[in-house]
C-alpha cells in the first residue's frame, strides 16, 4: 500500500510523533481495504495493536468518512484477559484524541457496571474491547442482532494464548454467530508468538478457507539479547527448581537496572523469590509482586506502580505474559527453566517493548536439567524458532453452551444453526448424529435424565423450530455461562469412622485428589497416608503402613513443549557440542556417556539399578510432568499386577524413577501399548479423574448451576450434584454427550495421554535397558526429589543439596572405569 492510500491525518499523527508507519500496519489496512481477513504475526513492541486498529481510524478520519462518520458499533476487539482490555483502551484513547477522531471506546467484562451494560446493547460505542465470555453472553440477548448488525471488523488479541482450548472453542463459535449477524464482518488476529502461523489462519478463517486470510508478517526487530546466568563460584546444582543460588547474583543485577522483571512458572515460586530477595534487600529497594492468587486490588495497586516507574523490580507469573504495556522495563529475568520457546519470547518482549532495541533476558536454571533446557531454548530464540500447542476438535460442552445462547436470544431452526456451527474449524466435524446428541442434551439432560423437568431448557415446536422452555432459562445461563472453572481445594482428614472425616490435615488441590484411588498411598504433611475414600469436597485417610507410593505435589506445572524436548535430546548426543558447556555440566554428561548411555532422538533410554536396599528403573521420556506422572501411576498398577512389588516413583519434565523391591529385568512389557486400553481406563475411571472432568463439563455445558439468582453454590454443592448425576449416567447412559466430552478432558489435558502415545510408539520401535552397579549422572536431578515432593518446591534446595552431594558421589566416580588404549 503506498503512503498515498493512507488517510493523510493518520499519517500526519504519525509524522507528529517522529514515527514512521511500519510495513506490516500497511499490510493490514490493505489486506482491509482488500475486503480479506487478516493474521498479523509480529514481535513485540512492534506496534500490533496499532496495527489492528488502523483500519478502525481510517474509516473515521473526515478524508474517509466524510461529514457522517460511521455509527454503531463498528470494531469488536477481544483479549483474553481483562487488563488487556483496559490496557489497550488506554492506548487506543491517544490517537483518537490527538486526531479529534469520532471515536467512542467502551470496556465490557464481568466488572462492567450492569447500567452501563444494558446501555451498551441499545446504544453501543464504535469500538468495545471485550473477552470471549463476554462476548459469548452478548450475543444471548435478543437485541444482539440489532447490535451486531453494522460490525465490520473483529480483532483479535495475542491470539495464541486461547485458541487451542475451550476459551478458543468458545470465540470461534461466537465468530460464526457475529458472521451470520453481519455476513461482510473482517476477521483479524495478532500474535508475536504463533509457532504455526498456516493452522491459525485455518482457525480464523470463515469455513476454513485459508485463503480468504492474508498471513502479515511484522518487521524484524533488533534480535534479543538473552544469557544464561551461572554461579559465579558453586557448580551448576543437582536438583531443585528455584534458583535460590542466584539470589545474590539478581539483587545486583536489580541494582544495575532501572526497572526488572523476574518471572517464575508457579504462584509459589513468585512468593518464595520474593521473600528472598526482601531479605537481601539492604537498600530496601521498592520491589513488588504479581500473580493470579492476589486481589484485584492488590494487581491494579501494582500495575500502577509499575507504568509510573515507581518499583525497581516486579516478580511475576503468567498473570503478566501478555502483560501490560510498559516500555521502561530493561531487563527480564526467567527464574528456572522456560518449558518453550514461544513463552519465552513472550516474556522476554514485557523488556523495551520497543522494536528497534534489543530486549535483554537473563534465565537462571534451577538444576544441570534446566541448564540444558535454558540452552536450547536460547538457541531457539536466537534462531527465531517457535513451539505452540496443537489445535484440537472443538469441546462438546461448549458447543452446548453456544447453542444455549443462542436459544436465549432468538428462537433457532437446527439446519441454520449446524451450518454455522460447521463453519467453525473447530466444528467442522460435528456430523449429524453428534449434533442431534447435542441438541437432546440442551433439550432435556439426555436419556437417563429427561424425566426431571430441571433438565428440560429447550423444545422444539412442530414447525421445527427451538425454543427456551420457560423465558427464565435466559437469566439462568447468563448467570451460569462461562469457560473458566476454578480449580477447589480438598480437605484432607483422618478417617473417624462410618465414613466421616476427623482432624484435619490441611488441604490438597483437587487436580492431585482426583488422580487417587482407595488404597492409594501418598506423602502429605511429613506422613504417609492411605486414601480411605474421596467424598463431597474431603480425602479421608488413614495411616499407611508401608511407605507413600504417589508423590504429592502443588500448582499447575507448564508442560515442557516437545519442541524444546527435542532441542534437548539433540543436545545430549552432540558431544561436540559439549564443548560449550560449562565444567561440571560437561563432565556430567561426559561420565554418563563413559558409564551408561545417552538418549537420544527417537529413543526410549531405561536405566535400572539397586540404590539404598531397593530396585530403580529411570525412565528417560522428555514427555513433561503431567505426562510422566501419568505414565508413573500406570507403571506402578502394573508392577503391581506382575509381582514386582513397587514401592512409588517421583516424575519431572525429564524423567520417571520408579522402584520396587524387585528388579525390572525387562521393561518392554511394562510398556506396551495396550497399557493405555487396560490400566489407563482402569485408572481414569476408578480415581476421580473422570468425576472431576464431569464437574467442569457439566457446568460449562449447563447441567449444573453455579449460581441461582442472589445466591451461589460453594464447591461442595456443586461437587455433590455433579456426582449424584455422573453416577446416574455412567451406570444407565454411559454414551452421554457429558461424558464423552469428559473422557476427552481427561486424556488430553490432564493426563497428556497424546504424548504418552508418543512414547509408548516410541518404546516399541526404539527401547534401550541398561542394567547399571549404581545410580547414573543423568538420574541424579530426579532421584534427589524422593520424599521430597510433599514440601513445598524451594524449602527444600537445601536439604537437595547434601542429598544431591551423596548421590552425585556415586554417580560420578570413575575409579573403576577401564583406561582407554593408548
Amino acid at each position: 500500500m503506498s503512503a498515498a492510500s493512507i488517510p493523510p491525518e493518520i499519517l500526519d499523527w504519525f509524522a507528529g510523533r517522529s514515527w514512521r508507519i511500519r510495513t506490516h500496519q500497511e499490510a493490514m489496512l490493505a489486506a482491509s481495504d482488500a475486503g480479506r481477513h487478516a493474521l498479523l504475526v509480529a514481535d513485540t513492541g512492534a506496534g500490533k495493536t496499532l496495527a489492528g486498529f488502523l483500519t478502525t481510524l481510517a474509516a473515521f478520519t473526515p478524508s474517509r468518512s466524510g461529514c457522517e462518520p460511521p455509527e454503531g458499533l463498528h470494531t469488536l476487539y477481544v483479549s483474553p484477559l481483562k487488563a488487556l482490555a483496559h490496557d489497550v483502551q488506554r492506548n487506543l484513547l491517544t490517537p483518537v484524541e490527538e486526531m479529534g477522531l469520532p471515536i467512542t471506546v467502551e470496556t465490557r467484562s464481568g466488572d462492567t457496571p450492569s447500567d452501563r451494560k444494558k446501555r451498551q446493547r441499545t446504544r453501543p460505542p464504535n469500538v468495545l474491547l471485550t473477552t470471549p465470555e463476554s462476548l459469548s453472553l452478548l450475543l444471548s440477548y435478543p437485541d444482539s442482532f440489532e447490535m451486531f448488525r453494522g460490525l465490520k471488523r473483529t480483532v483479535i488479541d495475542e491470539v495464541h494464548a486461547f485458541a487451542t482450548g475451550k476459551r478458543g472453542d468458545l470465540l470461534a463459535l461466537a465468530l460464526t454467530r457475529l458472521q451470520a449477524i453481519s455476513p461482510d464482518m473482517q476477521r483479524a488476529a495478532l500474535s508475536a508468538t504463533v509457532a504455526g502461523p498456516e493452522v491459525f489462519r485455518e482457525w480464523l478463517a470463515p469455513w476454513g478457507d485459508i485463503d480468504s486470510v492474508e498471513l502479515v508478517e511484522g518487521e524484524q526487530g533488533a534480535p534479543a539479547e538473552v544469557e544464561i546466568l551461572l554461579p559465579d563460584e558453586e557448580r551448576v546444582p543437582w536438583g531443585g527448581h528455584a534458583a535460590t543460588w542466584a539470589i545474590p547474583q539478581l539483587y545486583q543485577e536489580i541494582r544495575r537496572n532501572k526497572t526488572t522483571l523476574v518471572f517464575t512458572n508457579t504462584r509459589f515460586l513468585a512468593e518464595y523469590i520474593f521473600q528472598h530477595l526482601w531479605d537481601v534487600n539492604e537498600e530496601n529497594l521498592p520491589i513488588g509482586i504479581h500473580h493470579g492468587s492476589l486481589s484485584k486490588e492488590a494487581r491494579r495497586k501494582v500495575e500502577g506502580a509499575m507504568a509510573r516507574g515507581e518499583l525497581r523490580a516486579l516478580v511475576a507469573t503468567a498473570s503478566l505474559d501478555l502483560g501490560v504495556d510498559w516500555g521502561d522495563i530493561d531487563l527480564v529475568v526467567q527464574m528456572g527453566a522456560p518449558k518453550g520457546s514461544s513463552r519465552l519470547l513472550q516474556r522476554i518482549g514485557r523488556a523495551n517493548h520497543r522494536l528497534d532495541q534489543p530486549s535483554r533476558a537473563l534465565l537462571v536454571p534451577g538444576n544441570r536439567f534446566e541448564f540444558l533446557e535454558a540452552t536450547a531454548a536460547k538457541e531457539a530464540v536466537d534462531e527465531g524458532k517457535r513451539d505452540g500447542e496443537d489445535f484440537r476438535a472443538g469441546g462438546l460442552d461448549v458447543l452446548a453452551q453456544h447453542v444455549m445462547a443462542c436459544a436465549c436470544a432468538s428462537p433457532f431452526q437446527e439446519e441454520e444453526l449446524i451450518r454455522e456451527v460447521r463453519s467453525s474449524l473447530a466444528y467442522a466435524w460435528v456430523d449429524e448424529q453428534v449434533w442431534e446428541r447435542v441438541l437432546t442434551f440442551v433439550a432435556t439432560g439426555g436419556y437417563a435424565l429427561q424425566a426431571y423437568d430441571k433438565f428440560k431448557r429447550i423444545v422444539r415446536d412442530r414447525q421445527g423450530v427451538w425454543r427456551l422452555t420457560h423465558p427464565e432459562q435466559a437469566a439462568r445461563h447468563r448467570l451460569n455461562a462461562g469457560i473458566i472453572i476454578d480449580s477447589e481445594m480438598l480437605e484432607v482428614r483422618f478417617n473417624s469412622g462410618r465414613g466421616r472425616g476427623g482432624r484435619s490435615l490441611g488441604k490438597i488441590e483437587e487436580r492431585f485428589a482426583a488422580q487417587l484411588s482407595p488404597g492409594d498411598t501418598f506423602a502429605f504433611a511429613g506422613m504417609s497416608l492411605e486414601v480411605v475414600k474421596l467424598q463431597d469436597m474431603e480425602v479421608l485417610v488413614k495411616a499407611a503402613t508401608s511407605n507413600a507410593m504417589i508423590p504429592s505435589y502443588g500448582g499447575a506445572r507448564m508442560p515442557l513443549t516437545t519442541h524444546l524436548a527435542e532441542r534437548v535430546r539433540t543436545m545430549l548426543v552432540d558431544r561436540a557440542g559439549w564443548a560449550r558447556f560449562p565444567d561440571d555440566v560437561r563432565e556430567w554428561l561426559e561420565v554418563q556417556d563413559w558409564r551408561s548411555q545417552m538418549p537420544g532422538p527417537g529413543q526410549l533410554l531405561v536405566e535400572s539399578f539397586p540404590h539404598a536396599k531397593r530396585h530403580y528403573s529411570v525412565y528417560y521420556t522428555f514427555e513433561g510432568w503431567n505426562a510422566n506422572q501419568s505414565l508413573g501411576m500406570l507403571i506402578t498398577r502394573r508392577m503391581e499386577d506382575r509381582g514386582l512389588m513397587p514401592g512409588g516413583f517421583v516424575a519431572n519434565d525429564y524423567s520417571l524413577a520408579v522402584w520396587g523391591l524387585k528388579p525390572v529385568k525387562d521393561p518392554a512389557p511394562l510398556l506396551s501399548p495396550d497399557i493405555l486400553q487396560d490400566e489407563f481406563i482402569e485408572w481414569v475411571q476408578n480415581s476421580h479423574l473422570l468425576r472431576r472432568a464431569f464437574r467442569e463439563v457439566a457446568v460449562i455445558g449447563g447441567l449444573v448451576e453455579r449460581q441461582h439468582p442472589g445466591k451461589r453454590k460453594t464447591g461442595k454443592q456443586v461437587t455433590f450434584s455433579t456426582d449424584l448425576i455422573y453416577d446416574v449416567l455412567r451406570k444407565y447412559e454411559p454414551d452421554h454427550v457429558l461424558l464423552e466430552a469428559a473422557w476427552a478432558d481427561a486424556r488430553a489435558r490432564m493426563t497428556d495421554v497424546g504424548r504418552l502415545g508418543d512414547l509408548l510408539d516410541r518404546s516399541a520401535e526404539q527401547l534401550v535397558h541398561v542394567e547399571l552397579d549404581r545410580v547414573s549422572p543423568l538420574a541424579v536431578p530426579v532421584m534427589v526429589m524422593i520424599g521430597r515432593e510433599a514440601t513445598p518446591q524451594g524449602s527444600v534446595d537445601d536439604e537437595l543439596l547434601l542429598e544431591a552431594e551423596s548421590l552425585a558421589g556415586a554417580a560420578m566416580r570413575v575409579d573403576d572405569l577401564p583406561l582407554t588404549d593408548e
